[in-house]
Formats: C-alpha cells, structure tokens, sequence
C-alpha cells in the first residue's frame, strides 16, 4: 500500500498543487532560514522552494517516499540531506535547527502530541516552526462530516486524518502563533509560530 500512495501521490496532488499549493509553499519557505528540519518530507515536493535555507535535514518514514524523493532532493538549490526517521522520535539533540517546516503532515503522523513535543524539542528557543495544514473545520455539518469520513479515509489515504485540530495542538503545548491564513475556507491553514521554551 505504501509503495503504491508514493507513486500516486504527485499525480494526484498536481491540480492542487498548481492551482494554489505551490503559491502557498513557497511563500512558507521563503521564512525558512538557518539550519532547517523538514517533518515528513514525503516525495520532496518543497525541495525546490528552499531557497533562503543554509541547509535542510528531511525525515520521512517511508523509505518509498524516499525513493521518490530523490531526483528533487538532488535538484534542490540548497544542500539536502534526507533521513528515515518519523517525527515522534527525531534522532537529533536538543536545539538543533533554526526552523522546523511540516507541510500536509500533521494529519498522517499517528501522535501528533509526541510529534510536536519533539518538534519543540529540537528547534532552537525563538526559533521558527512553519505549517501548512489541513485541519478540521468551524463549520458544524462540514466537521462532522470530516469526522464521519477520516476511518475511511485512513485506510484509503496511508493513515490521513481529516479531522486534526493542529492550531488547538500548537497552542496547547506553548507554540507562539504569528500569522495564521486560511484557505479553501478554513480546511487549509498556514501558519507561522514561534518555539517558547
């Protein structure tokens, strides 16, 4: 299953990503600087947007998106280093990066707790943490809608959750929200925030 979602995943995602994602990443990127960790860099769709990096540690778990990561991590105009690794336990010291990056990721990590305790973990105090998230949704029907569908869209979409309350996490554990936009009503968040420690 795993093998056949990496190979899909681009396809799938094109219209998307064409239509307004890439505009999203990119703008997103442009604020990642220093020492950047990427979670759950999939098949290596913001690699070529990093341009303001000195150097970017990606970790994906699947070694299939891995394999289908490399031709853009070797395009990257910065210097990529791609590790298998899953974000609840990040193999790196404490206060190691600049700014942390997660696109499309909160939804498939099985603990988002443990996911951003470690994030928070190895961002440097004051660093940079850059989201782009889809998240569950203010309106009633539409929420309940997403929670009536995400068992079903776990097992179609390799463990994709529609009904993550991400914003409601980072606050949670002490993040410092910036800027926050929504798209597609509020289905897709950006978000940039500030790592207290």
């Amino acid at each position: 299953m795993g093998s056949i979602f990496a190979k899909s995943y681009d396809f799938f995602m094109r219209p998307l990503e064409k239509k307004k994602f890439n505009q999203i990443r990119k703008e997103l990127l442009a604020n990642a600087t220093g020492s950047v960790l990427e979670l759950g860099s999939g098949t290596g769709v913001n690699f070529s947007f990093y341009e303001t990096a000195e150097r970017v540690t990606a970790v994906e778990p699947s070694m299939h998106m891995i394999e289908h990561s490399i031709p853009k991590q070797k395009q990257s105009l910065v210097p990529i280093e791609v590790v298998q690794a899953s974000a609840e336990d990040l193999p790196f010291e404490s206060d190691t990066f600049d700014t942390v990056v997660a696109t499309l990721v909160f939804c498939t990590i099985p603990n988002p707790e443990k996911a951003i305790l470690e994030m928070k973990r190895v961002c440097k105090p004051g660093g940079k943490i850059l989201l782009f998230e889809h998240v569950k949704m203010k309106n009633r029907f539409l929420a309940a809608l997403q929670e009536l569908l995400t068992p079903v869209w776990k097992k179609i979409c390799d463990g994709c959750c529609l009904n993550r309350k991400t914003i409601e996490l980072l606050e949670l554990y002490d993040i410092t929200i910036t800027k926050v936009q929504k798209y597609y009503s509020d289905l897709f968040v950006y978000i940039e925030s500030v790592n207290k420690k």
